[in-house]
């Protein structure tokens, strides 16, 4: 059994995500991780509780909490802010990500320890590497391989939903778990243990439709039902902010990267590349994606595809149980 570290912003498409993970028999989570990224480090924090004890599994997964701003960014006022346009829909805004996910406050607590020390901790003493699924912002993880960057030994691999080659969402060269921390991002790709990157370029390919939807509620299943809600949600603010191809259809980017670790050829037109950050102007967050063969050295896997279809039906396995 693979152990896992989920590091999330929750979040719709993180909240596919953890209940994905929590359901996979071949997985194992140690802890689940909330930073900063979709929501502020209050709400990730509160919806990842909320998920996990509707699951059932409030007594099982640790919750530590996360960084609440990114290492460097906001500290320089001449970095490019972020424009977002509101969008609106018979009146009344659409979020893709509610502050709130629609369940009941969560009775457990997060643990005393903050994230990046949990890291620290949990990997120097770990009896066998660990695998790190970050979907978010990469601000703790970066924090903790600053302090102590020998942790790196017990990693088995770090799984990065972020970035894009010929894709992009919050700026015209950059996806936005990237853009919100470059710094921390180019830390984690340069630290030495095996990284996969599952950008956008894989993420908009495994895109998930209304029909997927119908078929996540014939299962009837808690998970299944309230993915299917999610991703409702998440098509209707595709459809009125960032349309894809295919209509009625969203990318749910995080559940992609727990799907990867079920079964890999999910993935397709994986190749080693060598990964750095821009970090200023119109380049800031952008995922400089080096193939030049002879000319690099690898530091990442990249996926520049994925199948949607073996994509909807791993998690269909999943929600049915």
């Amino acid at each position: 059994m693979r152990k896992i570290i989920l590091d999330v912003d929750t979040g719709s498409d993180d909240a596919v995500a953890v209940m994905a993970a929590l359901l996979a028999k071949d997985l194992k989570v140690e802890a689940i991780c909330s930073t900063w990224g979709n929501l502020d480090i209050d709400h990730t924090t509160e919806n990842t509780l909320r998920l996990i004890e509707a699951m059932g599994k409030g007594d099982e997964v640790p919750v530590y909490r996360g960084c609440a701003a990114p290492m460097a960014k906001f500290l320089c006022k001449d970095r490019l802010p972020l424009a977002i346009r509101p969008l609106m829909k018979d009146g009344k805004e659409v979020h893709m990500h509610e502050p709130e996910l629609k369940l009941e406050k969560a009775t457990i607590k997060e643990q005393d320890l903050p994230a990046p020390l949990f890291y620290i901790d949990y990997l120097l003493h770990a009896e066998e590497p660990v695998t790190l699924v970050e979907v978010g912002p990469l601000t703790s993880l970066g924090h903790a391989l600053r302090i102590r960057p020998e942790i790196v030994k017990n990693i088995e691999e770090i799984v990065i939903m972020g970035g894009g080659d010929r894709v992009a969402n919050c700026t015209p060269c950059a996806e936005f778990n990237i853009w919100a921390d470059p710094e921390a991002a180019e830390i984690v790709a340069t630290c030495g243990a095996k990284v996969t990157w599952v950008p956008l370029d894989a993420t908009h390919a495994a895109y998930l439709t209304k029909k997927d939807c119908e078929r996540f509620r014939a299962i009837g299943t808690f998970e299944a039902n309230f993915a299917a809600d999610l991703i409702e949600g998440r098509i209707l603010a595709h459809t009125l902010g960032q349309p894809l191809a295919e209509p009625d259809a969203a990318a749910v980017h995080d559940p992609l990267c727990i799907c990867y670790l079920i079964d890999p050829t999910v993935l397709k037109d994986v190749q080693p590349v060598e990964i750095h950050l821009g970090f200023y102007g119109v380049g800031e967050g952008e995922t400089i994606v080096d193939r030049r063969e002879g000319l690099i050295t690898p530091n990442s896997y990249f996926a520049f595809d994925a199948d949607r279809f073996k994509f909807c039906d791993i998690l269909c396995d999943l929600f049915t149980y």
